[in-house]
């Protein structure tokens, strides 16, 4: 399922509408679909381990309550967060300034410009806080994704869109 990016995210509810909610790749739209982006993402957090513990678990304590909801698609969103968690605080952990390229690849005006941006990659530094930040967040990410009554919603789901 493509993620639509093409939606009035700033007037779609989607616990009101989760027929227009699509899965997309990793976190796709994960800054996007409310209301779960505003419930979610203050507590979006990965600067220490401490703090990369404590986000991870309040973020899968959200998970598991949508989940004892029914609501897939708040989540499939809590799931994003612990995957984008891990993304984030492992990007840190690679490069100090969070950037892995020179310049910008999705600045880039042509194909071959975005192709040759995404070879200039900026010097590993690693840091090994942020990298157990990560560890921490992988952990968490990994145990939604292979929840057992997630799969079955996310199943669902799919199913409800094939049938269209």
């Amino acid at each position: 399922m493509i993620f639509d990016y093409s939606l009035d995210f700033q007037n779609i509810d989607f616990r009101q509408h989760p027929e227009l909610y699509r899965i997309g790749k990793g976190e796709q739209g994960v800054l996007l679909v409310e209301p779960y982006k505003s419930e979610i993402l203050p507590h979006w957090r990965f600067k220490t381990p401490d703090i990369a513990r404590e986000s991870s678990e309040k973020i899968y304590e959200m998970f598991l309550a949508y989940l004892e909801q029914d609501d897939f698609v708040g989540a499939d969103m809590a799931r994003k967060f612990l995957q984008m968690g891990y993304t984030r605080s492992r990007r840190y952990a690679n490069h100090k300034s969070g950037r892995k390229y020179k310049t910008n690849p999705q600045k880039a005006g042509s194909a071959a410009a975005q192709k040759q941006a995404r070879n200039d990659i900026l010097p590993y530094e690693v840091d090994p806080i942020k990298a157990e930040s990560a560890k921490i967040f992988k952990q968490k990410w990994i145990q939604a994704k292979t929840n057992e009554k997630y799969l079955q919603l996310l199943a669902r789901h799919k199913q409800m869109y094939e049938q269209k």
